[in-house]
């Protein structure tokens, strides 16, 4: 295992000169800032630019207390590479849906309290508001009764029930969302735990109306990556200590256990 600075020029082409340890760093203090921490639990990884394995948030620190050196990189099999820590317990989840979705670049994986409150009621998600509105198409439930997401068969499992989607419900534990890159997966977790706080809210005013459960392209215009990367250039401004909106996460891509 090497030091993460002696990797920046190991390997790598010059458009990966620059490594993705900042890209999780600020997903980890979007989230934190979104209210997904709990406290200490949950992660983001990010495929290597270099194809040298999988960077992820180590296990022990909160989403908004996360710095670089919280972040490691480790093989298929989570045997580290790079980095002081161990990883955390539940890293067959990232790998196994890093390893089935060549599409993804990036996995979360937290624990938001709308969304564990709603999946564990029974209830579909219905797209009824521009939050909802990439997932229209329904998030799958993996309801198998496990604790901890810590074997390569369990996070098959998941990436299996997962298939094509951008989320799912971990029913009784918390949600996982991917995307192209950081950004866009951390923007769909923070659009989910919306989603699901409004229709608990709705859920409490009377239910949400039948006609509103079927939207159909009403909100294909949320679908794009770019729909969402405006919202997480506001999200990255309102981080205490940042400056402007210009980050790696909005530019790039995604081409012994510490906890969950």
């Amino acid at each position: 295992m090497v030091a993460i600075d002696e990797l920046s020029s190991t390997g790598m082409t010059a458009q990966d000169t620059r490594l993705p340890t900042g890209d999780i760093v600020t997903g980890c203090h979007v989230l934190g800032s979104a209210d997904h921490g709990d406290p200490v639990w949950g992660h983001i990884s990010r495929r290597d630019p270099g194809g040298r394995g999988i960077w992820l948030k180590a296990g022990g620190r909160g989403f908004d207390e996360v710095a670089e050196d919280d972040i490691i990189l480790i093989d298929s099999e989570g045997s580290p590479l790079a980095g002081s820590l161990s990883p955390p317990f539940e890293y067959p989840l990232h790998t196994e849906i890093l390893r089935a979705r060549t599409d993804v670049g990036s996995v979360v994986h937290c624990h938001p309290p709308c969304a564990i409150a709603l999946a564990a009621s029974g209830q579909s998600l219905h797209a009824f508001s521009n939050s909802a509105g990439m997932f229209a198409t329904g998030v799958p439930r993996f309801e198998r009764a496990v604790g901890l997401i810590n074997t390569a068969e369990l996070g098959a499992a998941v990436a299996e029930c997962l298939g094509s989607s951008r989320a799912l419900f971990l029913v009784g534990h918390g949600i996982v969302t991917v995307g192209s890159s950081v950004a866009t997966a951390v923007m769909n977790a923070v659009l989910l735990e919306r989603a699901c706080r409004l229709q608990i809210l709705a859920t409490a005013a009377g239910g949400v109306a039948v006609a509103m459960q079927q939207p159909g392209r009403r909100y294909a215009h949320a679908e794009s990556d770019a729909y969402l990367l405006r919202s997480w250039d506001y999200l990255v401004r309102q981080i205490p200590g940042r400056q402007g909106h210009d980050n790696g996460s909005r530019a790039a891509p995604s081409g012994g256990p510490s906890g969950d």
